[in-house]
């Protein structure tokens, strides 16, 4: 099983390292979308929306119903009043009748009625009216030939300069065979205090929706809170277990759909803290048996190293055959030990046992020794500015370089560059090391893989002699000093490995006033 990749670990104040997090985060707490956008905008919304469209209907309907109501009751009243008004005084008129008697017919019904309404009486082309003065366009030919053809009360609702009137018309007939007579009356009765109701009416349930609306706003923020409790207290619990902490249950309660989807959590984060719990088991466990085995190899490998030396030493004096397989058997001993130094290196770091050895470094010149010290002095090109000076381990520091520089010697192309700039940071500075070759660079499975263990870009670079974890020590090097490593193409081309190490200001630098 390939290991997994440790997390940046804190730079410890003691020189040390503590253990990495026993798991990473498996993704980034999720940005919280717009406020209006919410589940519970969206539920409260919904309900406002949902309780002003019944609201609206009901007072729809209501205001319907009452208007009809109101109308048929005061349509109903009048018919009533007039045709019992007619019946009394219409048999006191003599036929044919009289313009004068129309006139008093007419008078004597409006006297009769409430409100003293317009009364309008017709025989053929005669006519008499209660108020002369009155408009008797209101009463419309289409009543009329209503009244004239049915041989009954009619009536019809007309609107007269914005004020809605009732109409009614009736032919008076014989008592003893129901013939019509041809004398027809007319009364128009004006609709306005029934109108005056019906506005009322719609004022109040209009006055009253408001409240309405505001109670159930009020109510569906409770009913919200109370439904989506049980949903933050899921995603609450999704987020710390997305954060790592595979302990995180939540509480059952009730037997509905938000219960079931809470027992579901619960069983995933049982089965995933299983898991990973086996993992883990077994990562340390593989990590337990490469330290031990390679510890053990230790013992037998420096006895072989000794014979191996001794034999290759000696080998201008042994037979061809013997003397080539001596140096084999040397050159293959001191990768095998390479190997081995380089596992327990990447066990102590797993282990948290890895400490860092601190003393004040001239940067440029631990770089010019550690080029030196393998003969890379004038193979590669450096600009190394005097005065970069920070506590740094230079041991580490040496192997990182050794690293970075071997790997573009020998997997880049001349010239190879190494660069060293300090940058000021708002907590200091930071020492960023470059390292450049002018080969084909990386592919980009390279660029995702290089630092990881045993890796080898074979197929971008020329076959490699190192055992693959050269790169993946720099890194754990880095990140002991709170710094990192970042891989990428130069865009001419060729391999740029870049090392950031922070530099804490010196006490002389701390207590200098700010600009």
């Amino acid at each position: 099983m390939k290991p997994r990749r440790p997390s940046p670990r804190a730079r410890n104040p003691e020189g040390g390292s503590r253990p990495e997090a026993p798991l990473r985060p498996l993704r980034s707490r999720r940005a919280r979308g717009p406020w209006l956008g919410s589940l519970r905008t969206r539920l409260v919304v919904t309900f406002v929306l949902v309780t002003l469209t019944g609201s609206a209907t009901a007072t729809v309907l209501a205001y319907r119903e009452a208007r009809t109501a109101i109308l048929k009751r005061a349509q109903d009243s009048f018919q009533d009043n007039v045709h019992d008004r007619v019946t009394t005084l219409a048999p006191d008129v003599d036929l044919p009748p009289t313009a004068r008697g129309l006139t008093e017919l007419a008078e004597r019904v409006s006297q009769s009625l409430d409100g003293a309404p317009l009364v309008v009486t017709r025989y053929r082309e005669l006519q008499g009216s209660s108020d002369r003065l009155a408009d008797s366009s209101r009463i419309t030919p289409e009543l009329r030939e209503a009244v004239r053809t049915r041989s009954a009360m009619s009536f019809q609702r007309v609107t007269h300069r914005d004020t809605p009137y009732l109409v009614v018309g009736t032919p008076v007939t014989f008592g003893d065979d129901g013939r019509a007579s041809g004398l027809e009356v007319y009364a128009v009765t004006s609709l306005r205090p029934e109108q005056d109701d019906t506005g009322a009416l719609l004022t109040a349930v209009r006055d009253g929706v408001a409240p309405v609306v505001l109670l159930s706003a009020l109510l569906a923020l409770l009913s919200a809170r109370a439904v989506l409790r049980p949903v933050r207290d899921l995603g609450r619990a999704t987020r710390k277990l997305a954060e790592g902490d595979l302990s995180i249950r939540v509480a059952v309660k009730g037997r509905d759909e938000l219960a079931n989807l809470a027992q579901d959590f619960n069983e995933t984060a049982d089965e995933l803290q299983s898991s990973v719990t086996h993992l883990r088991d077994q990562e340390e466990r593989a990590r337990r048996f490469v330290a031990d085995v390679s510890h053990e190899l230790r013992t037998p490998l420096a006895a072989m190293t000794m014979v191996a030396t001794v034999l290759e030493e000696d080998a201008d004096q042994l037979p061809p055959d013997t003397a080539q397989a001596a140096r084999t058997v040397s050159a293959e001993t001191a990768k095998l030990s390479r190997l081995v130094d380089d596992l327990m290196e990447m066990s102590r770091f797993d282990s948290g046992a890895a400490r860092l050895t601190l003393t004040d470094t001239d940067v440029a010149e631990a770089i010019r020794a550690s080029l030196a010290l393998r003969g890379w002095t004038d193979a590669v090109r450096t600009e190394l500015p005097e005065g970069v000076r920070a506590p740094l381990d230079r041991r580490r520091l040496d192997v990182i370089i050794a690293n970075l520089v071997g790997n573009a010697l020998h997997h880049g192309a001349p010239p190879v560059t190494l660069t060293l700039t300090s940058t000021p940071t708002p907590t200091g500075r930071t020492a960023v090391v470059t390292v450049t070759d002018q080969g084909p660079g990386l592919s980009p499975e390279a660029l995702t893989r290089v630092f990881d263990r045993f890796y080898k870009a074979d197929a971008a670079r020329t076959r490699s002699e190192g055992s693959g974890l050269g790169t993946a020590i720099s890194l754990e090097n880095a990140r002991l000093h709170g710094g990192t490593i970042e891989a990428t193409n130069a865009p001419e081309g060729g391999a740029v490995f870049t090392l950031s190490l922070p530099l804490p200001l010196s006490e002389t630098e701390a207590k200098a006033p700010t600009a």
